[in-house]
Parts: structure tokens; sequence; C-alpha cells
């Protein structure tokens, strides 16, 4: 759970560090096509950073997935073994 909440924050982060940046280049004395370049590259950055972010949630996802499969088959064959003890 408290994974999950880390990420959650990061993700948090960077969406308020997006709209605050969008935000400044607005108000930033700049010609048009100047700030609209400015607010595409920085929606470019965002995207590629919560896709990167993605990417490694679902790795994560992954990996603790695979684990809980291995510890719940030790756990059954751990059972299976002391059910057989069991019946001798």
């Amino acid at each position: 759970m408290q994974e999950r909440d880390n990420t959650s924050g990061a993700l948090w982060f960077i969406a308020g560090v997006a709209i605050g940046s969008t935000i400044a280049l607005l108000y930033a004395p700049a010609s048009g096509a100047h700030t609209r370049r400015k607010i595409a590259h920085t929606a470019r950055s965002g995207r590629e950073k919560l896709e990167s972010q993605g990417r490694e949630m679902m790795e994560k996802g992954r990996d603790l997935y695979d684990r809980g499969r291995e510890i719940a088959d030790e756990a059954a064959g751990l059972f299976d073994r002391g059910r057989q003890l069991m019946k001798s």
C-alpha cells in the first residue's frame, strides 16, 4: 500500500510541475509562437515522464505478481507435504 501511495504522489508531483510550468509560460513575456513551442515542449516532456512512470509501475506490478505466485506455489507445496506427513 505504501508503494502505491509513493507512486501516486510522484504522479501528482509531475502533473503539478507540468501545470505550474504551463501557467508560468503563459504569463511570461514572450512571443506567441515562442510560448506555444515552450508549452508543446513542456507537454511532450511531461507525457514522456508519465509514460516512463507507467512502464515502471507495470514492471513492478509484474514482478510483485510473479513473486506472489512463487510464494503461493511454495506454500501450496508445503501444505501438500504436511498433509502427506500427517497421513503417514
